[in-house]
């Protein structure tokens, strides 16, 4: 796949990239490179033609508005890869790190959130001027069949996973009735159904938006309620209220508000879209075993649990069943339900130390390259720190038994710890010169120790070598 953005980088610009190196992946199946050259843009290549489709026609419509989004430049024939824009490596996830993890946002976080938002009212309205909302996918607008698809996700997905008994009937009864609430306005607005902090790029301390394609004509209260309701971004209320006026009083230079009238409605769209999010999470963490989903449902119980504080009278058996739900013993003992995970990856320093995706900031980085090298050997130059010849040349020399041995202590004596301490998640990276010998063979029998020592989930990469391979935990359910 990746030469095929090779080729299309190609006739495109009329030469090669410098170097393609591959991106760290989302909730998607989409793949991400960036091709480094002159110029430098990104790669994408995407399972679902007709996705990508909407993708090209929203990007364009939205340039076309003056909307921040990437450009895109060219894409291939059957429409399954494209360039873009390359709009940099900041989240705004990750640029809200330290509000998100102590509950305490800066200046310059509270700063960019409220650019964000008060921009998302531009994108809703302006954009959707003269769209073609039968160009989106796989709906042209937010409706009946849509909201029944993400109740009964959660329902099959979640709900059922926990073990909780309900009579489904009932709970239908509920579910239809949320559809009627939730489609009680019109709306002519854009939608862009997954409008969340890991959607929205900063470049040059402007919000930038990624990831519409799921988009389509729908109601204003459901990005509103997707954005300052997201599950791991974990707003204080004080905050998610000023972050609401803003949004409002942005909005009031498409349309007038009744800000009670907003909030009445805006809340059943929080609870909907906390249910969508959690079949999600069900579905990726419980079925596919993706940590980074399993990780966030904590997040969203505890938004859950805040929702059911004031009542909604609408759907009276829904929300006995969530009450239930948000008491199960399982949620709140979070640190056997959300065990520890160790991501371990090899790298070369030449192409830099790995960056941390989990939002936790990263951990330990061991430098491999006082170790006596199998590279500058002819016979070791094709093989990597897998193959035996190399592992015996390592271990008959020596220097890498002791230098493991230290690795061991450190890193067994900080997983003990998390483990005690319910923390979910740490990473620790090998770098050598070439990413090949020494550093793979360090990756890989580290990895090997944390699973047989502690039966802990561990996430093996070897970053130059494009492999792969995790470790399910013991207990994994």
């Amino acid at each position: 796949m990746s030469e095929k953005l090779i080729q299309l980088y190609k006739a495109y610009t009329g030469h090669g990239p410098e170097i393609l190196k591959a991106m760290p992946g989302a909730g998607s199946n989409r793949r991400y490179f960036r091709l480094e050259g002159h110029p430098t843009l990104i790669g994408v290549q995407g399972e679902n033609a007709d996705e990508n489709r909407a993708f090209l026609y929203l990007a364009k419509h939205f340039r076309e508005k003056g909307l921040p989004v990437p450009q895109v430049y060219t894409h291939s024939e059957d429409d399954l890869y494209y360039l873009q824009e390359d709009l940099g490596d900041t989240l705004l996830f990750n640029a809200i790190e330290k509000g998100r993890t102590t509950g305490d946002f800066s200046k310059e976080e509270k700063n960019i959130l409220r650019q964000t938002i008060r921009l998302l009212p531009v994108l809703q309205v302006r954009g959707a001027e003269s769209m073609d909302f039968h160009r989106c996918y796989p709906l042209a607008a937010f409706n009946r069949r849509s909201i029944l698809w993400d109740l009964n996700y959660f329902k099959y997905c979640f709900l059922k996973a926990t073990g909780i008994d309900f009579q489904e009937d009932r709970l239908e009864d509920d579910f239809q009735t949320m559809a009627d609430v939730l489609l009680q306005e019109d709306s002519v607005t854009f939608m862009y159904r997954d409008f969340q902090s890991r959607n929205v790029m900063i470049k040059d301390g402007t919000p930038w938006f990624i990831d519409f394609q799921g988009g389509r004509k729908g109601p204003l209260y459901y990005d509103v309620a997707s954005f300052l309701w997201q599950a791991k971004a974990n707003y204080p209320e004080e905050l998610r209220q000023e972050l609401l006026d803003e949004y409002m009083d942005a909005l009031r230079a498409y349309k007038s508000v009744d800000e009670t009238y907003f909030r009445a409605r805006l809340r059943h769209f929080v609870l909907f879209r906390t249910l969508q999010v959690l079949g999600t999470y069900g579905f990726r963490g419980y079925f596919e075993r993706k940590p980074h989903f399993l990780q966030s449902v904590p997040y969203a119980i505890a938004n859950l649990r805040q929702l059911l504080c004031d009542t909604y009278p609408e759907y009276p058996y829904l929300c006995k069943l969530l009450s239930e739900l948000v008491e199960l013993k399982l949620f709140a003992d979070e640190s056997q339900k959300f065990p520890l995970i160790v991501r371990v990856i090899s790298f070369s320093y030449k192409k830099g130390i790995p960056e941390d995706t989990s939002g936790n900031g990263g951990g330990f980085v061991f430098d491999c390259r006082a170790i006596h090298n199998p590279g500058k050997y002819e016979r070791y130059k094709s093989l990597t720190g897998l193959d035996e010849p190399v592992i015996r040349f390592l271990e008959d020399d020596g220097e890498i038994i002791a230098f493991m041995k230290h690795v061991y202590a450190l890193v067994d004596t900080s997983v003990k710890r998390y483990l005690e301490r319910g923390f979910t998640s740490l990473s620790v990276c090998f770098g050598c010169t070439g990413g090949q010998h020494r550093s793979v063979y360090s990756a890989q029998h580290l990895a090997e120790h944390l699973h047989q020592e502690f039966g802990i989930q561990v996430e093996l990469k070897h970053r130059e070598q494009n492999i792969t391979q995790i470790f399910k935990a013991f207990d994994f359910r």
